[in-house]
């Protein structure tokens, strides 16, 4: 690594939904990299930070935000424009991978399962006529289902449908979030999260983290209270079906064309196959995120690992 003095700016907050998590997160990223050495600034993202960043110049930036203001590829588009190495993907990339409808069709033509769906759009589903729409639905798709926004994380308005009775209220919550829907069949198996890192030598994937939540649906809560879930990492997997998942998110980090990180997040069926759920590219560092809990599994000191991707953003 480089002997000059790197300064990297930890950006955190935001207005997202998920502001607390960010800034959980950004938290964690900092004192990461400060007791490796690395001089740290924490900022929240406001109106002043372009001039901030232009007067104080830093090595590299870390955007630790999630939700659209993060993770929908306009801040990294800035970021490259600025000219400053920054810890995330192209903004391209990252635009591709926020869009779950078209993750989920660039994954599908990479060769991975991805459950059945459909897309709606709010204005669709008002104008053709909630009730019709529904009614069309449950033809061909039967619970359970699972409805969620196209865009955003950590599980807010994502349902886990048991009955159709619930399904418009599903739509409702989903459509709180995010004015487009999808609704796909639920698989049934092992849920794992993998993540996929990049430190310059090209993408690894991280163990597996086998997710068993207490209530039996990894909601909002369940992801960041700590005894709310059970994880397993490595996960309980079959050493050859680790492996087959380990490659497939490999496939999709690439297929998408994500850089420095992501998290890729499966569920691994009866038979051992993994479907392609949805990746993040800016997945969360909190105390209870799974990304973390990988790196500490495959013996990654945290600092270590922060202070590679930092210098390979630097090169």
């Amino acid at each position: 690594m480089s002997t000059a003095p790197t300064r990297v700016l930890v950006l955190a907050g935001g207005i997202s939904h998920e502001r607390d998590v960010s800034l959980r997160s950004g938290r964690r990223v900092a004192d990461a990299l400060a007791e490796h050495g690395i001089t740290v600034e924490l900022r929240d993202p406001d109106a002043a930070l372009l001039d901030h960043i232009a007067a104080s110049a830093p090595d590299v930036i870390w955007p630790v935000l999630h939700g659209s203001s993060g993770e929908d590829g306009s801040l990294y588009a800035i970021l490259e424009f600025v000219g400053i190495p920054f810890i995330g993907s192209a903004s391209g990339a990252a635009r591709l991978a926020w869009d779950k409808p078209t993750a989920k069709t660039i994954i599908g033509r990479a060769g991975l399962q991805t459950p059945r769906s459909i897309t709606l759009p709010r204005d669709a589903f008002r104008d053709l006529g909630a009730a019709r729409v529904l009614g069309t639905l449950t033809d061909s798709l039967r619970p359970p289902l699972v409805v969620k926004p196209a865009q955003g994380g950590s599980a807010q308005g994502v349902t886990i449908v048991k009955d159709l009775d619930e399904l418009s209220r599903a739509m409702v919550d989903a459509y709180t979030y995010c004015d487009v829907a999808i609704v796909e069949a639920a698989i049934t198996g092992v849920e794992v999260a993998i993540g996929v890192i990049d430190t310059g030598d090209g993408p690894v994937a991280l163990p597996a983290v086998e997710i068993e939540p207490v209530s039996g649906v990894y909601s909002f809560e369940a992801r960041y209270n700590a005894g709310e879930t059970r994880f397993y990492t490595p996960a309980r997997l079959d050493a050859v079906v680790a492996e087959r998942a380990a490659s497939a998110a490999i496939t999709a980090h690439t297929a998408l064309g994500l850089g420095n990180l992501s998290r890729v997040d499966f569920m691994v069926d009866a038979d051992g196959v993994p479907w392609f759920l949805e990746c993040n590219v800016v997945p969360g560092l909190t105390e209870t995120s799974l990304l973390p809990q990988a790196l500490e599994a495959a013996g990654h000191d945290l600092g270590w690992i922060y202070s590679a991707l930092v210098e390979a953003a630097r090169r």
